[in-house]
């Protein structure tokens, strides 16, 4: 495993497709950006399509023939994820190879989602639970689902008994219990979808501390200015770029040697900056009781319930009319 892994080393990604949320800024924007600029097909999900187009329009400036989609995506309404995941596979009936689980909020006051939840456990968590699920039979083998986690899940647990931080929030704890859920998704799909027989790989990421939007747009709801210019300042002197802080998502997706289950962040001091490489996570996030808990009342909670996976090995790739069956849609 090289020290100085880059974008540069990303193999050739001819004939892959690739959908990245929240891919018009930072972090999403540095991963779909090098996609394309490697061949693939990217698929732009996000929540604001005029930001997604400008994005979309800036990638082009550095990679004229890159082959790009804009779609509409907002992780925290249930009902928006249904829509993207029936249009996207309408639009694109032969499948993707690499579904990037990176959007995400952090730190914000509490507030409640489309469906009643809290916020950021409904975005970085519950959102990218539902939109795989929805996803997942058109993954084509040896695809890989890639979700961004954080070194904020290492202050994270599981709250069962307040889920939804209804009697007691914190905004960092419910980020980092988000960024623990995170966590022990990635390993439970993995293991789920190896107990299927399947060659589709579920890997995570964190980026260290990259300097992008996300730090800023707590202090921005609460109308704290002065904090904001705080974190560019914070930003400009002790963070990573954007572009850095890609890397660890662009190997856990790109690179040939990596094992569904692997994590992946900067190999610098603290996993704050530098390059890619294979790091460890929390006993927490190795919990297999509590990443079972967390399966089922996300299950719940979306209305989005995995197929067996001895039923999905058998019934292979699925008609339009499996589809609506298995998700309930009308």
């Amino acid at each position: 495993m090289s020290d100085t892994w880059t974008a540069a080393d990303i193999p050739n990604l001819e004939g892959r497709r690739a959908i990245v949320t929240g891919a018009n800024s930072g972090l999403g924007y540095e991963t779909a950006l090098a996609l394309a600029t490697h061949g693939a097909e990217v698929t732009l999900a996000v929540r604001d399509t005029d930001k997604g187009r400008a994005a979309a329009d800036a990638i082009r400036a550095h990679t004229p023939d890159a082959r790009l989609d804009v779609h509409r995506l907002d992780l925290s309404d249930l009902a928006s994820v249904d829509e993207f995941a029936w249009l996207w596979r309408e639009a694109h009936p032969d499948g993707v190879d690499l579904l990037i689980n990176n959007a995400g909020i952090m730190a914000i006051p509490r507030r409640e989602s489309a469906n009643g939840y809290e916020m950021q456990l409904a975005t970085n968590h519950l959102g990218h639970f539902a939109l795989t699920g929805r996803l997942l039979e058109a993954i084509r083998p040896d695809g890989r689902v890639v979700t961004v986690s954080s070194q904020a899940h290492r202050m994270g647990s599981i709250n069962f008994d307040d889920l939804m931080g209804q009697r007691r929030y914190g905004s960092w704890r419910a980020y980092g219990q988000s960024k623990l859920a995170n966590l022990l998704f990635m390993r439970s799909l993995s293991e789920r979808l190896a107990n299927a027989g399947s060659s589709v790989m579920s890997v995570a990421a964190h980026p260290g501390f990259a300097s992008t939007h996300l730090q800023a747009v707590a202090p921005e709801m609460k109308g704290r200015g002065w904090q904001v210019k705080i974190m560019d300042g914070v930003n400009k002197v002790m963070a990573q770029s954007a572009a850095m802080g890609a890397l660890p998502t662009l190997y856990a997706a790109t690179f040939p040697a990596i094992r569904s289950g692997d994590y992946v962040g900067p190999d610098g001091f603290g996993e704050q900056r530098g390059h890619p490489r294979l790091v460890g996570m929390t006993s927490a996030a190795r919990d297999t009781a509590v990443a079972d808990r967390l399966w089922s009342v996300s299950e719940e909670l979306t209305g989005v319930h995995y197929l067996d996976a001895k039923d999905a090995t058998a019934r292979g790739q699925h008609r339009r009319s499996d589809y609506l069956d298995f998700f309930g849609n009308t």
